[in-house]
């Protein structure tokens, strides 16, 4: 291969090649695609981290299962909140009943919602890595 002459306002064919080594050399320090990286070993409970994968076929359940973690996660959280406003007993007892009616539909409409798209709701706990796990067991 034969080197060219420097441009008479250009920089040296040996700066140009040290140039090109250092953006090999940065651009060898990106992180890897999902592929190209092993899968983790086994954590918590042997269970392995899933990635959300973004192939053309399976995005448009993907993007459910993401929509449904979020809303089974601001279910959960809503929950929590209405068992600790009945347990300060400041509630009536026609707003405990109507509470706990409506979070037993949510909880019936979910299952549906994750029966439809061939889920579970154990699909829809994302593993956050040292963190654990993002709805409780």
């Amino acid at each position: 291969m034969v080197t060219p002459p420097p441009l008479p306002d250009g920089p040296p064919a040996d700066r140009l090649r040290e140039v090109s080594e250092a953006a090999n050399r940065a651009f060898s320090l990106l992180p890897a695609r999902p592929d190209d990286v092993a899968p983790p070993p086994a954590g918590r409970g042997g269970a392995v981290a899933r990635r959300l994968r973004t192939d053309p076929d399976t995005v448009e359940r993907d993007l459910v299962r993401l929509v449904l973690t979020i809303v089974e996660l601001l279910r959960q959280l809503m929950e929590r909140q209405a068992l600790h406003r009945v347990d300060q007993g400041n509630l009536t007892e026609e707003q405990e009943e109507r509470l706990g009616m409506t979070l037993m539909v949510l909880h019936d409409r979910m299952t549906e919602l994750c029966d439809h798209y061939g889920l579970t709701l154990d699909d829809l706990n994302l593993d956050l890595g040292p963190l654990g796990t993002l709805l409780p067991p």
